[in-house]
């Protein structure tokens, strides 16, 4: 995986999440949550339910099904070619990507948090999560 998030501000908040005993998940990656369980896996696509961000490796392999994950703080999140305004709520855009939430992406659950800065596109973003 690539473009993992980079934590700026230390979360407070976090939980544990199931994942896949075999798969590798690297610290910093946006977790997409199974629309009917508490199993994540790396983010993949506009629109998935946002898990939390992970504040651990996980190497598989191990027989360990659970990773910590973070729900607050501030990171520096990558952002799709589209643009996002300072104070815009984001979400999840596909693999460790954000970009300016749409109506409905709270009832979906795919809010990742506030940008707080503005970007055209395509580079990397401050993002406070809000902690749900």
């Amino acid at each position: 995986m690539a473009d993992e998030a980079v934590c700026i501000e230390t979360p407070t908040k976090f939980a544990r999440r199931t994942v896949a005993e075999a798969t590798v998940i690297p610290l910093g990656t946006l977790l997409e949550m199974d629309a009917g369980t508490n199993l994540c896996s790396a983010s993949n696509a506009d629109n998935d339910k946002f898990g939390g961000i992970t504040w651990e490796e996980f190497s598989g392999g191990e027989g360990l099904t659970e990773v910590t994950v973070a729900l607050d703080g501030v990171w520096g999140i990558d952002c799709t070619a589209a643009a996002v305004v300072n104070g815009a709520l984001v979400n999840l855009a596909g693999a460790n990507q954000i970009n300016a939430a749409a109506d409905g992406d709270f009832e979906n659950g795919s809010i990742v948090g506030r940008c707080e800065q503005s970007s055209g596109g395509s580079e990397v973003v401050r993002v406070r999560l809000l902690g749900f």
